[in-house]
């Protein structure tokens, strides 16, 4: 039997298969339709034997069904004339496609093929195996892609959170077409599946669609259950590599996604680095010129996140500017914004997720996350509500909460070696 949960103040619609598997919908007025089929494994379920295999899996749904071809897949997808894509996060994995709304039936044939009936051939997934090698290589010849695994690596340090979302090349080398399947069959269980949906949907014709083909999975007798990362000693390191320029990440640990702080902590990021007005960037960049990219941003998890500062610079310039981005974060962990600079953020905030909401890949994207993170539906007047609550108190103390109890991580990339890089401002316990 179905538990449907109808809201009467929006169009949102959910309903629970009996095995476990949760169809959401969002009606909204629109000749197009945005589809995810979600899972709740990523990166972080991993090990170190494994590392790299929910990303291998997402490529290899697209290789060929028990009916299907790779190349008839990518010939179906693009006859529906939208868009398909998949992606895998540290937590979880999607595989999304936007259509026109009468596409409908035919996106749900082919997501929910290659989904329940791939079949991992040894020909497509030697194929797939130099792909994901490229893969690799591209991100180790883009130093301002490598330097954000690399702080991970050293903020998490053996915990799966600090594993790339690719993996290593060892592991790539050893996949077989068994070790994956085994993996998808381990943690492809119904009770991690989400089936999102956003445009001119009806919520029981998608759940129609999709409970004839997913209500014979068989929910798992074992719950993974993740354990949060530690708590680890703050490292200041430089990895040497010959480049122009060096890139450097500095951050600290920093609230969760779920947390009841996380409107505070999106606030405090807009406001230090997250846009052209922000402080960092008009200190670092408009006045002195010292970097052509910096920015700051969040890195959340459902248990555990971090805040970080990105720079690109001239080497030589490397000191200076990790004292003027030292020197940003102490002002603002003992000075208030000013009034009109957080009103300027709260705006900045409400402009891109309405603008966003116009899409309707990126409705299904947010509709997705708030289930799997929430279990609710967040209408766009409640985030909205919640970003105008904020007050100037709340992200000082937040600021000092996150920046003044402990030394901050930070790496580099680039030509200087540890000894020629200077990390005092951010390498004692309290730099309040």
């Amino acid at each position: 039997m179905q538990k449907t949960s109808p809201n009467s103040l929006s169009t949102y619609r959910k309903t629970v298969l009996d095995n476990g598997v949760r169809i959401v919908s969002e009606h909204i007025p629109s000749r197009t339709v945005s589809l995810g089929i979600w899972v709740d494994i990523g990166s972080r379920d991993e090990h170190d034997l494994n590392n790299g295999y929910a990303h291998f899996v997402e490529h290899m749904l697209f290789k060929g069904t028990q009916t299907r071809t790779s190349q008839q897949l990518a010939r179906e997808f693009d006859v529906l004339g939208g868009t398909s894509n998949a992606f895998t996060t540290r937590e979880t994995t999607c595989f999304h496609a936007s259509v026109l709304d009468d596409k409908l039936p035919q996106l749900v044939e082919l997501l929910s093929d290659i989904f329940l009936n791939s079949v991992f051939s040894k020909q497509e997934l030697e194929r797939e195996r130099q792909v994901i090698f490229q893969e690799v290589g591209m991100v180790e010849d883009t130093p301002d892609e490598l330097i954000h695994d690399l702080f991970a690596s050293v903020l998490w340090k053996e915990h799966p959170l600090g594993n790339t979302i690719l993996g290593s090349r060892a592991v790539i080398a050893n996949t077989t077409d068994r070790s994956l399947m085994d993996f998808v069959a381990k943690q492809y269980s119904p009770e991690k599946i989400l089936i999102a949906a956003a445009g001119n949907v009806i919520h029981e014709e998608v759940v129609a669609l999709f409970e004839a083909k997913f209500s014979a999975l068989q929910a798992s007798a074992k719950i993974n259950r993740r354990k949060p990362p530690p708590i680890l000693q703050p490292k200041q390191i430089a990895v040497r590599k010959p480049l122009e320029q060096e890139h450097v990440v500095i951050g600290t640990t920093c609230p969760s996604s779920v947390s009841d702080d996380r409107y505070v902590l999106l606030l405090l990021n807009i406001l230090l680095g997250g846009n052209m007005s922000s402080r960092l960037f008009q200190e670092v960049r408009e006045k002195r010129g010292l970097a052509y990219s910096v920015y700051s941003y969040i890195a959340a998890n459902v248990d555990s996140g971090y805040l970080g500062v990105y720079l690109g610079i001239d080497p030589q310039s490397t000191h200076s500017v990790i004292s003027l981005v030292a020197h940003e974060v102490e002002k603002i962990c003992h000075t208030p914004f000013a009034e009109t600079e957080l009103a300027d953020a709260k705006d900045y905030a409400k402009a891109a997720l309405l603008i966003a909401s116009d899409n309707m890949d990126t409705r299904m994207l947010r509709l997705a996350r708030n289930e799997m993170l929430f279990g609710r539906y967040f209408s766009l007047d409640e985030v909205i509500g919640s970003l105008e609550s904020v007050k100037n108190s709340d992200i000082l103390a937040l600021a000092q909460k996150v920046f003044s109890a402990r030394p901050l991580t930070a790496v580099a990339l680039g030509p200087l070696t540890d000894t020629e890089i200077d990390w005092q401002p951010f390498a004692h316990q309290d730099i309040s």
